[in-house]
């Protein structure tokens, strides 16, 4: 029988107004084996969010005691709100081998690498400034002091785009969906994530 591999961690980062949502949704379509980790924050709801669904929505003094226990993976501030990862569903998904998605922040993706270090970090780039405005704007959920802050931040989140495994220009949804797809194959065949298998295969244990 086979020895199966934990599962794969993919972070995915990028500007808000990335496009990290639409390429997340549409990726586990293609792939039903993934698992889309949902992400908690202090921010209210926009629109139709729903609560467990969108997002884990909680209050500051909550997170700040799930921090201070060591139940949040990872956390960062982000226009003044906190968004981070409950760790423990995300340890047993991986421990059951299921392969999990997470949406986060650049700061965020640094930390999970520091805890898991075989997490691999792609960073969803916008084709160009001008085409991130016009997204932010299109959303309609912020004023124009939040778009500029967004802004401003994404040229700086842009600069450390270089301390990522991958970088992804998101300008074709089907185009970033099938690169995403080679970078999983690719690190599903990783030798260090398959150092069992030699010996599985020579004693016959591989079948």
């Amino acid at each position: 029988m086979k020895d199966e591999p934990k599962g794969l961690i993919l972070c995915i980062s990028g500007p808000s107004g990335v496009g990290k949502d639409t390429i997340i949704k549409e990726l586990l379509k293609v792939r039903m084996g993934m698992c889309h980790s949902i992400s908690m924050t202090t921010r209210p709801p926009r629109g139709e969010e729903r609560h467990g669904v969108d997002y884990l929505f909680t209050d500051k003094s909550t997170f700040e005691a799930l921090i201070e226990s060591g139940e949040i993976l990872e956390h960062d501030t982000y226009c003044s709100h906190y968004y981070g990862t409950p760790a423990k569903p995300i340890l047993d998904m991986v421990e059951e081998g299921t392969d999990v998605i997470l949406d986060i922040t650049l700061k965020g993706a640094h930390e999970v690498v520091a805890k898991l270090p075989e997490a691999v970090t792609i960073f969803l780039m916008p084709p160009s400034l001008r085409s991130l405005e016009q997204r932010l704007r299109m959303r309609g959920t912020d004023p124009d002091d939040q778009i500029e802050a967004r802004l401003e931040r994404a040229i700086a989140e842009i600069m450390e785009a270089v301390n990522f495994d991958y970088i992804i220009v998101n300008e074709r949804i089907p185009d970033t969906i099938e690169t995403i797809l080679a970078i999983y194959t690719a690190e599903q065949h990783r030798a260090k994530r398959l150092t069992n298998i030699a010996g599985k295969i020579t004693s016959g244990q591989w079948n």
